[in-house]
């Protein structure tokens, strides 16, 4: 694996996930400032309060997902830094290319990540 690839494509998905981020945040702050407006103003149909709340939360939903993710390139990163990138968390065996190329910050290989969700399906979770 040529790390200055891998590097790049990290970096890269950084800089979209950063870009995300940026948008949700700015998204998140403009609909609080105008339900603070429409606060003000006359009552609302309950109808619409519900709708507006679940709009914050999906927001919110966004914000936190992107969040994660950014996590996880940085981590990527680190172990690029540590020589330990595109080595599987459960095996230690290499993750395959095509599978990096899809997920820079993949943690697993294909068979032990489908692992993974089976196993949390089965114990309720994801």
């Amino acid at each position: 694996m040529d790390t200055e690839v891998a590097r790049a494509r990290l970096l890269k998905e950084q800089a979209r996930l950063e870009g995300l981020h940026l948008a949700a945040t700015r998204l998140h702050a403009g609909a609080q400032e105008a339900q603070e407006r429409e606060l003000s103003s006359a009552d609302q149909h309950p109808a619409e309060l519900a709708t507006e709340t679940i709009e914050r939360e999906l927001d919110q939903s966004v914000v936190q997902h992107v969040l994660a993710e950014l996590t996880e390139v940085q981590a990527a990163l680190q172990k690029l830094d540590e020589g330990k990138y595109g080595l599987c968390e459960a095996c230690g065996g290499a993750i395959a290319e095509p599978r990096l190329e899809a997920l820079p910050s993949a943690r697993y290989c294909i068979e032990d990540q489908a692992k993974l969700v089976r196993n949390g399906r089965r114990n309720g979770s994801r």
